[in-house]
């Protein structure tokens, strides 16, 4: 009779499940604050969230339904470089159509902004803001 090692049985270590996202609130960059919450505000609709400082803030909040984006100060010379005023966002909403409509006397508009149906899927309309963030708002066709 052979003599037979049992086969090894090998126990992977137990991996936790991992951890799940919840939001995402991203950080604008704005090289005047208190100006970008008032685009955002007066021609976009939103409402300001939070602010650090009630005069000349460096940072704040504005809220849109479930929306929330940042805006944070950064300096001229960070835009003459680049690295700054180079975010896209892509944001999702029930009707484009009515929010085009809502926005197209508001002054925000670029003059390559239209509303649009895409070979990808979506129907969208975008622009920049006046920090050169891009802005497109769409819903899935």
């Amino acid at each position: 009779m052979e003599d037979r090692a049992s086969p090894l049985i090998v126990s992977s270590p137990r991996v936790p499940p991992p951890a799940q996202l919840l939001k995402v609130f991203p950080v604008l960059p704005a090289r005047d604050v208190s100006e970008a919450v008032r685009f955002y505000v007066e021609r976009l609709g939103f409402e300001l969230a939070f602010q650090d400082a009630p005069e000349r803030p460096l940072y704040a909040g504005v809220r849109r339904g479930g929306v929330v984006l940042h805006l944070q100060f950064q300096f001229e010379k960070d835009f003459q470089a680049g690295t700054a005023g180079q975010c896209m966002l892509r944001l999702l909403v029930e009707d484009p159509d009515a929010l085009f409509e809502e926005y197209r006397d508001k002054g925000v508009f670029n003059e390559w902004t239209q509303l649009v149906d895409t070979a990808w899927g979506t129907r969208e309309f975008g622009f920049l803001d006046l920090n050169r963030n891009g802005l497109t708002f769409l819903r899935d066709l």
